[in-house]
């Protein structure tokens, strides 16, 4: 029997077109895909969340593939991941999704370097998260770094998880505050 039961799924896309400035040549697309699965450890503790972990890599690769299904696999340059908890949950059920999820996007775009950053929180239903979200190849390309919210209105309830990746085409629109670009990435560490 499957550990992963998915109630419902959704697909966020936001198009910036400026930021007050001048329109870029192409505008920024950020993208979040969600799905809301039933926590199978709701209500007690279960000492190994592995067999949970290991399973969910099916679902994160089914995200990731979303979201390079509408943004084009090309185009990604910044990345991210979240997961909320129903209140009958606890933080490392949204731990799990930390090496599936990740996996799954590192897997879909050809493994990138950089860490892939995370959102976590134990939350009522209709609790909306701010993910992290920076370059995929490097984490210090200050450009990239920026946010994306994530939530479903009915979700999660107390007995499920949301789970959520998100990518985006670019940095910030109107990005000037200098540092590292990501024509300056050399050392291909994930770092710089």
């Amino acid at each position: 029997m499957s550990l992963i039961e998915i109630r419902k799924r959704s697909l966020n896309i936001e198009t910036i077109y400026h930021e007050g400035g001048p329109a870029p040549a192409t505008p920024l697309r950020l993208a979040a895909a969600c799905a809301v699965v039933r926590n199978p450890y709701a209500g007690r503790y279960e000492p190994d969340l592995m067999p949970f972990m290991a399973e969910l890599r099916s679902l994160g690769s089914l995200l990731a593939q979303e979201l390079v299904g509408v943004l084009g696999k090309d185009n990604v340059e910044v990345y991210s991941k979240a997961a909320i908890v129903g209140v009958d949950g606890e933080l490392e059920h949204a731990a799990v999704w930390h090496e599936a999820g990740g996996w799954a996007m590192r897997a879909v775009l050809g493994e990138p370097k950089a860490i892939v950053p995370a959102s976590k929180a134990v939350a009522a239903t209709g609790y909306r998260l701010m993910v992290p979200l920076h370059y995929v190849h490097a984490c210090y390309v200050r450009s990239h770094y920026n946010s994306m919210e994530v939530g479903i209105q009915d979700a999660p309830r107390p007995r499920e998880i949301l789970f959520a990746l998100v990518m985006g085409t670019g940095g910030r629109v109107h990005a000037r505050i200098g540092g590292l670009t990501k024509e300056q990435v050399s050392v291909h560490d994930g770092q710089r």
